[in-house]
């Protein structure tokens, strides 16, 4: 074979692969390609009503550029289609997926920038005890942790859960262990999904857990406005 028949089979090659990659990455790209595990249709239906039903999968688990394309969509994606094909695909309620802060910032920069979380954007009761809240504050606390923790530290739930204690939308779980009104999720006992769920707050601001010397305490003030803590409590 001579030196052009050689380079002739390269291009064809390397057409037939660009090709086929054209066709390919947008078809793996849609939510329904990934809905096609049946593992995963749970979180496809959650996915479909919750805030963030415009965006798509890969935008928020697949890091954007070139090194985040192989190390999440490549790599990542073939072997969970190893996996599911040819080995045993992990529990829908055990399933993990770590979605990376900076994706969520480049949507929601300006929240580095608020103090206070405004009554508009908080859903009922919360809405009567304000929310204090410096995203700053939990992403450097964070960066210095060094323990993987960032934006879905406190919103896992956003896209995938439901709303709980009948507040219309997801929001991140407060004080759970030490709620007045009783609620359980509907996972499974010792399930990945049913811990997230119970985690609160006060994994953080427990009184003993100290950030730069100072301990986290768990007074109401800590995180809601007290002149209406104050009113809500006067009964």
């Amino acid at each position: 074979m001579n030196w052009t028949s050689r380079t002739t089979i390269v291009l064809v090659l390397a057409a037939g692969a660009v090709a086929l990659g054209a066709v390919v990455v947008p078809l793996t790209n849609h939510p329904k390609f990934c809905a096609s595990c049946h593992t995963i249709t749970p979180s496809h239906d959650s996915w479909r009503t919750s805030s963030h039903k415009e965006v798509t999968c890969v935008v928020c688990h697949v890091r954007p550029g070139v090194a985040g394309w192989i190390d999440d969509k490549a790599w990542a994606g073939t072997k969970d289609l190893a996996i599911y094909l040819f080995g045993v695909p992990t529990a829908a309620h055990n399933l993990r997926a770590k979605v990376d802060s900076n994706v969520c910032l480049s949507c929601h920069q300006h929240i580095l920038r608020t103090s206070e979380v405004a009554p508009r954007d908080l859903p009922p009761p919360l809405k009567d005890v304000g929310l204090i809240m410096s995203h700053r504050k939990h992403m450097e606390a964070f960066g210095l942790r060094n323990q993987g923790e960032g934006c879905t530290t406190c919103h896992s739930g956003v896209v995938h859960d439901r709303p709980i204690k009948g507040y219309p939308i997801v929001i991140p779980r407060g004080h759970v262990s030490t709620d007045t009104k009783p609620w359980n999720p509907e996972y499974p006992e010792g399930s990945y999904l049913r811990t997230r769920a119970l985690d609160d707050c006060f994994r953080c601001h427990d009184g003993k857990t100290e950030h730069q010397g100072k301990v986290l305490d768990r007074k109401c003030e800590t995180c809601h406005l007290p002149e209406k803590i104050k009113n809500f409590l006067s009964f």
